[in-house]
């Protein structure tokens, strides 16, 4: 039986979020990782053109579409997988919550995640009655485990796996008769060396698993890098078997990605320009607001890649984001990622680049209390 679950998290933003509209000059919202910037002209023009899409679209996606993101794998990851062993998703996050469902997981088993992490993977348990289980360390995974979720860069911490942890995660996870997925979707962002000059490893990476893509999937979505939030443009690749499997699963299930999406995200794949433009505008909101941050005496963790900056002065979290709305700030408590950082918060850097300024001065002009 599924157990109940939880409110959903954000509900409990409201009164924090109420605080923060009643600054003179307006509420900043730095708590949602929603990208406010244009979706790329080319990529707009292709979906409007494939509108005319009256036949129903194929779950495994277009043969031009498993082509493109075959070769966009090949390109910007340095994985080879084949047009058969990838398949396009409706976003990441449904893909997140219904991978056990998909996978046949249920009571009596495990799935895995770190313990700084997005919630949709323990929903993602919940749903169907299996354990969950947060742990960063491979040796500790039970025995009964049978889905990890590597998310390298991490969404809230920006942390990265280098080869040698990946290739740990794999290996435990396959003695242990595991899928290990890796959540992917941030690797266009590296700030900190190593990451800002050399690319961030996929799971798939050769140096991880060889030629051998038994139990591993890669699922990256183009939300950030293409600002495609809204299409629910997403893809996994890896072990052309469980490909297969999740493939059939989805089209009983009628998880098709509409044709014009579909359309759109071949465009989107093949220009690297636009995705450049976009790092560009990230590391600039970056360099505003993180030595604000750091001024107003708070510490940076982690936050080498991705969208965030994971932020701490020492005191409870909802005390942190309570003062960040006096400033007319709304920020996410490091309570939503789980117990083990409970005085941390979360600075997206999807705000438009005039928002991340101001929010940069009112930090800067009346630093937030703390320790």
């Amino acid at each position: 039986m599924r157990q109940a679950l939880p409110e959903y998290p954000w509900d409990a933003m409201e009164p924090y979020a109420a605080l923060a509209a009643q600054h003179p000059e307006g509420a900043l919202n730095l708590s949602v990782g929603s990208p406010v910037d244009p979706t790329p002209a080319a990529v707009r023009d292709a979906l409007a053109s494939a509108t005319d899409a009256h036949a129903y679209p194929a779950t495994a996606g277009s043969a031009a579409l498993r082509e493109s993101i075959a070769e966009w794998f090949e390109r910007r990851r340095g994985v080879t997988v084949a047009p058969e062993a990838v398949l396009p998703t409706v976003g990441s996050k449904e893909l997140v919550a219904l991978l056990p469902f998909l996978l046949g997981i249920g009571a009596g088993e495990a799935v895995v995640f770190p313990t700084i992490a997005y919630p949709s993977y323990a929903m993602g348990a919940a749903l169907v009655g299996a354990d969950a289980v947060a742990s960063d360390e491979p040796a500790d995974w039970p025995e009964h485990t049978k889905l990890v979720w590597i998310n390298s860069p991490s969404n809230p911490d920006g942390r990265v796996l280098d080869v040698d942890s990946l290739r740990a995660a794999v290996d435990r996870a396959r003695e242990l008769g595991a899928v290990i997925a890796g959540d992917e979707c941030y690797a266009e962002f590296g700030w900190d060396a190593p990451w800002d000059e050399r690319p961030i490893p996929s799971i798939l990476d050769p140096r991880v698993v060889g030629d051998d893509h038994r139990g591993v999937l890669s699922v990256y979505s183009l939300s950030k890098q293409s600002n495609l939030a809204g299409y629910r443009a997403a893809f996994l690749a890896g072990d052309p078997d469980l490909v297969a499997q999740l493939l059939t699963v989805r089209k009983h299930a009628g998880l098709m990605l509409p044709a014009p999406v579909q359309a759109a995200m071949r465009i989107a794949l093949a220009d690297e320009s636009h995705v450049a433009e976009q790092r560009a505008r990230y590391r600039r909101r970056r360099d505003v607001l993180r030595p604000a941050l750091q001024a107003a005496g708070f510490e940076i963790h982690g936050s080498e890649a991705g969208l965030y900056l994971w932020a701490t002065r020492g005191v409870d979290a909802w005390e942190a984001v309570a003062q960040f709305a006096e400033l007319g700030i709304i920020v996410g408590p490091g309570h939503f990622y789980g117990d083990v950082s409970p005085r941390h918060v979360r600075l997206a850097l999807t705000a438009p680049d005039a928002e991340i300024a101001a929010a940069a001065a009112r930090i800067g002009s009346a630093p937030v209390a703390g320790k």
